[in-house]
């Protein structure tokens, strides 16, 4: 069987694939905690070398307990055969993108969402792009990378399941062919793309631990402009939404991309009062212009990261939207000199963020009282009182120590 085989773990190494979330380790721990695929039986753990065998170990999201261990570069990109495709294989039913340039430019077409022979047959290719680079994740499954493992191209979906673990594993590179073009009746509009590098929705109890994950491969700041806008080609780094709960993001990597991770994905999502508890510690963004995290609804611990501002294009690091309740303690962030403590924090019908503990290029500061000191001409002020106090977490260290150590630890590759 072609990229996937059974692999006992060697004699006397420490199998990390059967780890599970540690007591206390953020919301992820709550209730039974999360265990992933740890009580897999040997007929259900997996080695898997290219797209077919991590297809075939995941089993269309089945909740059969399995732990799969990704081993070199697995490109979601490929065919049955394992045969590298491109946006080029893809495209079907006359799709070409100076057709559709030509047939949507505002200019011309004007506000209306597009439609007709070249949208339709962006969507045909879109399609066929989506059957390849979506890997749906079930309940009860481990997805581990050994050594310097890569997924390059994919996006990783879990879709109303729980109790997933994804762990030691640089994932790169969700490139969508075929972004959509949304007209804005107020302005320009904007390109749409598809893929998260990974999607949580309707998900709970989930741990992401040890990831690194980028848009390296083709940055978006590569990409031309079409329409006086940047021609995006990736979505979220990591999206948390639709009612997904209990989740804790551990010693990761967010590097050189837009929007990192969007935590509750509408405004108008109420039934997502009393879920979206999710923990963040011990992650680096670096280069990350927005979204670390942008949060609606849900209970969010920020504690002990590692910001790591670009100079171009910046925007933002804490999203603070509707009924939010973040509690961001001890964080560092570095900044070039163009960016001020103002900037870290935007408000969008938010109410309310604690912070504790922030390091500002090795400078104490209060968030809370530079945003409402700077921007209360412009966004609602914020209180201190989130309504919650965190009792879920390991060890908090100081902003100092904590910079060190992600610098040093975070990331694929770097589990102790």
């Amino acid at each position: 069987m072609v990229g996937l085989f059974c692999l006992p773990a060697h004699a006397g190494a420490r199998d990390i694939s059967r780890d599970t979330l540690p007591v206390n380790d953020g919301w992820a721990a709550e209730g039974e905690g999360t265990t992933g695929g740890s009580a897999a039986d040997a007929d259900h753990v997996y080695t898997v070398t290219d797209r077919a065998g991590l297809v075939r170990a995941l089993d269309g999201g089945s909740d059969t307990p399995k732990i799969i261990r990704i081993a070199g570069t697995v490109d979601a990109n490929t065919d049955d055969d394992g045969d590298h495709l491109d946006c080029a294989d893809y495209a079907t039913d006359g799709y070409r993108l100076t057709k559709y340039l030509a047939a949507y430019d505002p200019r011309t077409w004007g506000s209306a969402k597009p439609s007709g022979p070249q949208e339709e047959a962006r969507q045909a290719s879109a399609r066929k792009q989506a059957e390849r680079v979506e890997l749906l994740v079930g309940s009860n499954t481990t997805i581990v990378g050994l050594g310097k493992a890569v997924l390059k191209g994919g996006s990783l979906q879990v879709r109303n399941a729980g109790n997933v673990i994804i762990r030691n594993l640089d994932i790169r590179d969700a490139y969508d062919c075929f972004p959509v073009w949304q007209p804005n009746t107020g302005g320009l509009g904007d390109w749409k793309t598809a893929y998260d590098t990974i999607w949580l929705t309707g998900a709970t109890h989930v741990w992401i631990d040890h990831v690194t994950l980028s848009d390296k491969g083709h940055p978006d700041a590569q990409e031309p402009t079409w329409f006086a806008r940047n021609y995006l080609r990736h979505d979220g780094l990591l999206d948390i939404t639709n009612g997904s709960d209990l989740v804790t993001v551990s010693w990761s990597r967010f590097a050189d991309h837009d929007k990192a991770m969007l935590i509750g994905n509408s405004d108008s999502a109420t039934g997502d009062r009393g879920r979206l508890r999710v923990t963040l510690h011990h992650n680096e963004f670096e280069s990350v212009v927005q979204r670390a995290p942008r949060v609606r609804f849900g209970q969010v611990h920020v504690y002990n990261n590692r910001y790591v501002v670009p100079g171009d294009d910046y925007r933002y690091s804490l999203g603070v939207s509707t009924e939010s309740a973040i509690f961001a303690e001890n964080n560092a962030f570095h900044t070039p000199g163009q960016v001020e403590v103002a900037d870290l924090v935007k408000s969008w019908n938010g109410s309310a963020l604690h912070q504790s503990g922030t390091l500002f290029n090795g400078y104490p500061v209060d968030l809370l009282a530079i945003h409402n000191a700077y921007n209360s001409g412009s966004e609602r002020d914020l209180t201190a009182d989130v309504g919650w106090t965190p009792t879920l977490h390991t060890k908090i260290d100081s902003a100092e120590t904590a910079d060190r150590q992600v610098a040093h630890g975070a990331g694929a590759g770097r589990i102790p």
